[in-house]
Parts: structure tokens; C-alpha cells; sequence
């Protein structure tokens, strides 16, 4: 997030403390020390290196080399490239505490260094926010901002400039997010979303569902929070996840738009101002899409951007150069670089998959339901139904049954006797009743639920403790006996009354 973005200006940043006391006091996890203003561009090994230091509460840590997400080397804390013969040399001008460089069709990571260390991420943990969000609302749905969605903004914030009480349309929430990186328009679209913890927590998961390990979500926009960290590799997962959505890559990429104002008391009508990209690369840098980025005066400056060139797709990050305006200057000189070396280098890592749930593969819900159990529909009922209703409910199954077999028996009696026994008739054509044991009969002609699936609270199979069975079934069984004697009983009186 940005507390300032780039584009602030200075006379708006002289008036703030120096950034040396806050960034004493920060003390990030896994050997991810406060970020200064002129970080040192060779640190060593034990102030780098992901296992060497001590990690504060909350705070990410880098991984175990044993189980580093996309590959061993990506851990190591040293710039890892892997050229063949005819590959071009590093730029040699990069600072950045953090880099990566990887084609965005593949995963292949060409270079990177320091790829899992946690640093504060800025603004650009807003394409977690935008990956999380972004498919919840219709581009085109209106929303009245309440004063309270943007009560708790942090001091220095970067707005877009929205007003409490006024609509707005989502897509104009969207724009006021990635051109300029309000942190109004993440607050308002984050209550719409359920709320700010809410929100937070959804995106904690989705970095997780990404593997985005290194990631710790504190605030939906990135402002500066003791423990909020993420990384380099961890950034490039959020961007490439963004944009393979249309309507993230389309905000991304759009430069300029016009964003709705206050309303004109005189006149009644609402006015409008233009929002420019602060993506410093974008319509300059030759091919580049996006995506986003950040700068506080904790985090310094990040930046995460997509750039494509003859059908090549290829994403890069850099963390916290030494200079704040570096970090455009690295970032096209990495893209210069991964275009030139794609095919004559080594990949030296991957950018892994989203993880699929475990219920990812399961069948469809229109699918019949397995042997023994019941469709959804009718465990979902077993809650609302009372003995009253499986009382009618096993009476009209019965009852039905009982018709069907009468039907077959008309039709093709040698079939009928096989699937039903044959009812007596009674002088006068009126048949007689099931006898008392028919009834828990056509219950058990449900096939049992199978050993196999497990037991399931409510009506999961016929047979089972809470459904048409057990002491249930008893029950049911007992009404079945009682109401078939006394209807047998007023059929014998009547038949007998009708005799000559």
C-alpha cells in the first residue's frame, strides 16, 4: 500500500518524522531486517541468508531449504542465475534487496535473489486484495458509501478522493485501486466484501490456496503494520493468479479514467476528475501490461510488473532498492535482461500452481447420489421435518409402492409377484391392507447405506439411527401395525354390514 505514492508531492512528505526511527523498530522475520533508506546491495549471508535470523512475532519466515516453494535454489540468499553458453550478463546496477525475473506462461524462473525473503510488500499486496475480491461484485453494481467504510483509513494514506454518502459504480472503486492506489476505494470495496477482518482473512487464505508461503496479511491494502510482510516470489504468484482474470488485467493496464466527484450544491449536478496510473513503466517500457506498485516509508519502494514481446509473457519484481526511483529502473532493466536471455538460460526455479481443495474433483451434485445414501435434498430436510412429517412421508412412499405394484400386478402378473407379494381381495373388490410387517418391508427394499461411507448426521440412509430406520423405523413400524389393524377391522364390519 502506499502511505504516500510516488506521485504525493514532496512538500506533503518534508512534513513527516524521519524514517530512520520507524524503521528501527521494525524487525521483519527470517532475516528480513527494517528496510532503510540505502540498504546495503551485498548483504551477508547472516543478515540474508532465510535461516540466520531471528523472527518477530507474526512476521513471515522464509523457508526451509528442504521445502523452499518452487525449487532449493530459490532459497538461497545470493542472486541465482544459470547461463548457457551465449546468455547475457545481470545488469550490473541492481540494488534491490529482493528480485525475481520468470516467464509468465511456464513459471520457469530465469534469476532471482533473495526470492523468499519476507519484506513489508507496500501497495502491491493490493493484487492479493484485487485477486481475492475482484470476482465477488459486477463491474456495473452501484454502492452508497457510509461514513463509516472510510473511518479508519491510516494516517498518510494515498486516496483516490471518494465521498461518504455519494455512489459509486464497482468498476470505479476498481480503477480508484489500481491507478491510484486509494486506499479509500480498498476500504470501501473490503466492507462491501464483509468487513476488514474479513476481508484480510479471506486473503490470507487465498495467498495460501497460491502458496504463497512467505505472506503475512494484516491490512487489505498494505499499509504498514507491524508483522505484514510478503516477498518477492510471493508477489510474482499474486500477479500472475490477477491476471489471468480480464477485468484485472484491463484495470491494470488502463492509464488514465475519469473518476466521480463531489455534488455541485449550486447546481445539483456531480462532477467528475481525471486518476492517472502511478505505475511510472506503464506506456513507457515497450509491451507492458502492469501491475502495481508501492512505496511507504517502512516498506520503501516495490514494484511488481508484466511486460509481453513477440508472444513472451515475462514477470518481474524488485523489494526495496537502495533509491526509491530505482525500482523502475531495475525493473526494466530485469525485462531487458529476460527477454534477451530467454532459451540461453537455466531455469533456476518455478512459480508453482494454485493448489486445488480436496473437493476440487468431487462429482457434480446432479449426480446420483452413491449406493445407501440419500440425495443432499433429503438430509437437509431431516432437520426441518419432525417425527409428524417421516410419519406421512414413509406412509406416502409405501402407499405409492403399493399402487405401483398393484399397477405392474394388473399388467404383467408374473413381474408383479416377483417385485411385490400379491394383496388378497376382499368380497366386493375392496383390497385388503398390507399386513403389519409390509411396511418396514419396503423400507428395507432401499439399499443400506454401505460400510464404506461415513455416518453423516441426518438422513444419510434408510437404516440409519436418524432416518427412516432405527428407532425411527420402530416407531413407524409400530403406527404402520396399528393403523393397518384398525383399517382391516373397519373394512370386515362394513363388508359384513353389505352381505345379504
Amino acid at each position: 500500500m502506499q502511505q504516500r505514492s510516488p506521485h504525493v508531492s514532496r512538500r506533503a512528505r518534508a512534513g513527516r518524522p524521519a524514517a530512520a526511527g520507524a524503521v528501527a523498530v521494525l524487525v521483519l522475520a527470517a532475516g528480513a531486517p527494517a528496510a532503510s533508506s540505502a540498504p546495503s546491495p551485498s548483504p551477508s549471508p547472516s543478515s540474508s541468508s532465510p535461516s540466520s535470523a531471528p523472527a518477530a512475532a507474526g512476521a513471515g519466515t522464509a523457508q526451509d531449504a528442504a521445502a523452499v516453494v518452487g525449487g532449493e535454489r530459490l532459497g538461497r540468499p545470493a542472486v541465482q542465475v544459470a547461463p548457457r553458453t551465449g546468455a547475457p550478463d545481470l545488469p550490473a546496477t541492481l540494488t534491490g534487496r529482493s528480485w525475481l525475473i520468470a516467464d509468465a506462461a511456464t513459471g520457469e524462473v530465469l534469476a532471482a535473489r533473495n526470492a523468499h525473503l519476507p519484506l513489508p510488500p507496500a501497495s502491491t499486496l493490493k493484487m492479493l486484495f484485487a485477486d481475492t475480491v475482484l470476482p465477488k461484485f459486477d463491474r456495473a453494481l452501484e454502492h452508497q458509501v457510509a461514513p463509516a467504510e472510510l473511518a479508519a483509513l491510516g494516517a498518510g494514506s494515498s486516496l483516490v478522493g471518494i465521498k461518504e454518502n455519494l455512489p459509486y459504480r464497482v468498476e470505479d472503486l476498481w480503477r480508484g485501486v489500481f491507478l491510484a492506489s486509494g486506499n479509500d476505494a480498498v476500504h470501501v470495496l473490503s466492507h462491501m466484501n464483509g468487513g476488514l477482518a474479513s476481508t484480510v482473512a479471506q486473503m490470507q487464505a487465498r495467498a495460501t490456496a497460491l502458496q504463497a508461503r512467505d505472506t503475512r496479511v494484516v491490512s487489505p491494502e498494505g499499509y504498514d503494520q507491524d508483522g505484514q510482510v510478503s516477498s518477492a516470489y510471493d508477489l510474482t504468484l499474486f500477479a500472475r493468479a490477477g491476471l489471468r482474470n480480464p477485468d484485472f488485467r484491463g484495470y491494470c493496464a488502463t492509464r488514465t479514467a475519469r473518476f466521480p466527484g463531489a455534488v455541485d450544491k449550486a447546481t445539483g449536478q456531480r462532477s467528475a476528475f481525471d486518476i492517472a496510473n502511478t505505475d511510472r513503466l506503464l506506456g513507457k517500457y515497450p509491451g507492458l501490461i502492469g501491475v502495481k506498485n508501492g512505496y511507504t516509508t517502512n516498506a520503501g519502494a516495490t514494484f511488481t510488473g508484466a511486460a509481453e514481446r513477440d508472444g513472451r509473457t515475462l514477470l518481474v519484481t524488485v523489494m526495496h532498492p537502495e533509491q526509491q526511483s530505482k525500482v523502475y529502473d531495475e525493473a526494466a532493466a530485469l525485462l531487458d535482461w529476460g527477454f534477451a536471455a530467454a532459451g540461453k538460460v537455466e531455469p533456476v526455479g518455478r512459480l508453482v500452481e494454485e493448489e486445488t481443495g480436496p473437493d476440487a474433483s468431487a462429482a457434480p451434485a446432479a449426480e446420483a447420489p452413491a449406493s445407501g445414501v440419500l440425495p443432499h435434498a433429503i438430509q437437509q430436510a431431516d432437520h426441518a421435518l419432525g417425527p409428524a412429517g417421516w410419519t406421512a412421508l414413509a406412509f406416502g412412499a409405501a402407499l405409492a409402492l403399493w399402487a405401483a405394484g398393484r399397477l405392474r400386478t394388473r399388467r404383467r402378473p408374473h413381474t408383479a409377484a416377483a417385485a411385490l407379494p400379491t394383496l388378497p381381495v376382499l368380497p366386493g373388490g375392496v383390497p385388503v391392507p398390507p399386513r403389519p410387517d409390509y411396511a418396514p418391508r419396503i423400507a428395507h427394499s432401499v439399499p443400506a447405506r454401505t460400510t464404506a461411507a461415513p455416518a453423516r448426521r441426518g438422513a444419510t440412509a434408510v437404516g440409519g439411527a436418524t432416518a427412516v430406520g432405527g428407532s425411527t423405523r420402530r416407531r413407524l413400524t409400530r403406527r404402520a401395525r396399528s393403523l393397518a389393524r384398525s383399517t382391516r377391522a373397519r373394512l370386515t364390519t362394513t363388508t359384513t354390514r353389505r352381505r345379504p
